[in-house]
């Protein structure tokens, strides 16, 4: 659906644009089907290395198309199916193989604010907010929540979901929501600066650390440890790190594919 999503790859960087400009870029069944096929795609493909995540228009989000589900009213299981579609998305946003960083021009609610949950890394415009709203219309964002409450601390997040307030990019950068905050006219270049970092890194240390990174979230202390030491010892065993410390105690560049 190229009129929902474009996709732009840069090398090794794969961009991602919501450009439903009729529906400001709204979370509707075509939008996250459209979001879902592109990210299959990008799981397979070994070239690319970083995604990133933006939106064009006078919003990033608004979340879900209220019209949408309106239409949907006594539905239960059509309603259902639409929201367990959405949290397939954030699942696989979560588990896609490269890191996803959301690039935030305007304002991300609902289900648009757990998409930016969602990405490993996210950066906004100074004028972007962030809210999770749908107590205002009687509706607590709970699947918003979920990712909600694994980016920021949980009390700010409950106040967010309970009040219905929106918060400025600068207290979602407090709140540990967003890595970096930046003048509009910068947003893409500086997006784009940090994906270019990250794809510059070793792609198989790369992916290897994002999957241990989120599955060891919800470890104890103790299984963390004891998982984490085996990863480290697999990835110390990859010829591709070898030549990396090697390039390190030479003093030069690795010579990486």
């Amino acid at each position: 659906m190229p009129d929902l999503l474009r996709r732009e790859d840069h090398g090794a960087i794969a961009r991602l644009v919501l450009s439903d400009a009729s529906r400001h870029n709204a979370l509707s069944a075509g939008m996250i089907a459209a979001l879902r096929r592109a990210l299959n795609a990008i799981a397979d493909d070994e070239t690319i290395r970083v995604v990133i995540l933006a939106a064009e228009g006078r919003a990033f989000c608004p979340g879900h198309d209220l019209r949408e589900l309106q239409a949907l009213a006594g539905e239960a299981s059509a309603v259902r199916r639409l929201f367990e579609e959405c949290s397939a998305l954030m699942q696989q946003i979560v588990a896609l193989p490269q890191p996803v960083i959301a690039e935030v021009q305007a304002v991300a609610t609902a289900a648009g604010c757990q998409l930016v949950a969602s990405c490993d890394l996210a950066v906004a415009a100074e004028r972007a907010r962030f809210g999770v709203n749908g107590i205002n219309i009687g509706l607590f964002c709970t699947t918003p929540m979920v990712a909600l409450t694994r980016a920021i601390p949980p009390r700010a997040a409950f106040e967010m979901l309970v009040t219905g307030e929106f918060i400025p990019a600068e207290r979602a950068h407090e709140l540990g929501l967003l890595n970096r905050v930046v003048p509009p006219e910068q947003l893409a270049e500086a997006t784009m600066e940090l994906a270019r970092t990250i794809a510059a890194k070793l792609p198989t240390a790369v992916r290897l650390g994002k999957r241990a990174f989120r599955q060891l979230q919800d470890r104890t202390l103790e299984a963390a440890y004891g998982e984490a030491a085996g990863i480290m010892c697999a990835n110390l065993m990859d010829a591709d790190t070898a030549e990396g410390i090697k390039a390190f105690l030479e003093k030069r560049p690795p010579s990486w594919a």
